[in-house]
């Protein structure tokens, strides 16, 4: 019996608010918090909320024979805590069926797989640790920041102690060979490689509501249709895809949540198919030979490589400048350095300077919060200014730097004792307010606790 092997992506980034070069050395408040709570809210409502509770509905109704995988990046994880601790909820019900399945991953969606061996194994546990505290799982597969794969990664993550990993099924990889069966990795054949059938998965993510589609509207019955017609002998279909495809890339009033109700039951139906969370499917299966990956393979844009995000020299600059902290970066202990440090690192930000265009540059525009790639470098990397002058205060490059960096804080001292004598002439020389303006809504910033939700009855 085949099996259909399902993965949703969840991952939002911290987004910057507009960094100036005036504010480098003046204010190391990065944040949008407007923007951040902001869209946070809007995909809880349209997306995570009302699609794990379909998922709960059919995993219940269909008694526990549908199955599905996540892989929620621990920056989506730290937003849910400040801005809808009720979608964290939502998941640890799911958690409770035992018909999902959390995998492992880096904590903030980045390329420090590509970079360095102990921070990359540094983030995934931060990651797993975290899964594990809310959910009750710890990881046991593994799905690297945007499939990112090759044969070395591989070995890397075996040894990391995952016997698992998903990456996409890249054609210029496979050749004639199906992704509809289990691989293993050509350096270390115990390695078992999931690949992204991604015909059917793009069919769902990009050409689901598209009326120029041959195969337009795509319904469940359809879907299930293709699924009986594959060939006999493979044995696994898996459609790895964002989450955010329900509700938010393709809107409520296209009926993706209809298709999302509708296509279990339709599956199970046919008796010739079943679901399987990854780790599942693995175990019932049998590699049928190594997949040969020498360089790194993603799932993004056509070339299914890594020019999303380091496709150009703004990018490359950028990611060089980035890990070149790395070294000093793991000597300090301050916790806001280190809270920072991540939420840099997650791949977003270079993915919002990619200079592609046509069809891929219609994808890389989706919730990217600048006008142009050219802006978006200029403020990361105003920021990451910032950040680098806050780290030579604790961990100073060489001595001329830490003379600097202690005349600089006696500097910003001896400006806060004046603002504060200002002050309080200023108070001297006004009479006492009448009364206090009420104080409005404030949104919340990074390191606050939620307040708690307030729970209403009916009169």
């Amino acid at each position: 019996m085949k099996t259909i092997c399902l993965n949703f992506q969840i991952h939002q980034p911290f987004r910057y608010r507009k960094y100036r070069f005036f504010d480098i050395g003046n204010d190391s408040y990065y944040y949008d918090d407007y923007a951040n709570e902001t869209i946070m809210r809007k995909i809880a409502d349209n997306c995570y909320l009302p699609a794990n509770n379909i998922l709960l509905q059919q995993i219940k109704k269909l008694k526990g024979k549908f199955k599905v995988s996540f892989s929620i990046s621990g920056v989506a994880m730290d937003q849910f805590v400040l801005y809808a601790p009720e979608v964290i909820d939502s998941f640890k019900e799911l958690a409770k069926t035992g018909s999902v399945e959390f995998l492992s991953g880096t904590y903030a969606n980045s390329l420090v797989s590509l970079v360095d061996e102990k921070l990359f194994a540094k983030q995934v546990k931060a990651h797993d640790n975290l899964i594990e505290e809310y959910f009750g799982q710890r990881p046991k597969v593994f799905r690297n920041s945007e499939l990112i794969y090759s044969d070395e990664l591989g070995d890397l993550i075996y040894r990391m102690g995952f016997e698992t990993v998903l990456t996409e099924g890249a054609k210029h990889i496979l050749g004639w060979k199906s992704p509809n069966y289990l691989y293993c990795n050509a350096l270390n054949p115990r390695q078992k490689v999931l690949m992204r059938n991604h015909h059917l998965s793009d069919d769902l993510s990009f050409r689901f509501s598209n009326p120029s589609w041959n195969e337009y509207p795509l319904t469940a019955s359809k879907m299930t249709d293709w699924l009986v017609d594959l060939p006999k002998k493979e044995e696994i279909v898996n459609i790895f895809l964002n989450y955010e495809t329900f509700g938010e890339i393709q809107k409520k009033k296209t009926g993706i949540f209809d298709f999302l109700e509708d296509l279990p039951g339709m599956i199970l139906e046919t008796k010739e198919l079943s679901f399987s969370t990854p780790g599942e499917a693995v175990k019932n299966l049998q590699p049928v030979s190594a997949v040969h990956v020498l360089h790194p393979i993603s799932w993004a844009d056509e070339e299914r490589d890594l020019s999303a995000w380091l496709g150009n020299e703004l990018q490359k600059d950028a990611f060089n400048h980035l890990y070149a902290l790395k070294d000093r970066v793991m000597q300090c202990t301050d916790s806001q350095i280190q809270k920072d440090w991540l939420y840099l690192q997650s791949n977003d930000h270079l993915y919002y300077m990619c200079t592609k265009f046509f069809s891929d540059g219609e994808v890389h525009k989706f919730f990217n919060p600048y006008g142009s790639p050219y802006e978006a470098f200029i403020n990361y990397m105003n920021v990451l200014s910032d950040f680098t002058l806050r780290l030579n205060t604790f961990v100073p490059v060489n001595e001329t730097e830490a003379e600097l960096t202690k005349l600089k804080t006696v500097i910003v001292e001896q400006n806060k004792k004046l603002k504060e004598a200002e002050l309080e002439i200023k108070k001297l020389g006004k009479p006492l307010a009448v009364a206090a303006k009420p104080k409005s809504e404030k949104v919340k910033k990074i390191g606050e606790k939620p307040e708690k939700v307030r729970k209403t009855t009916p009169k």
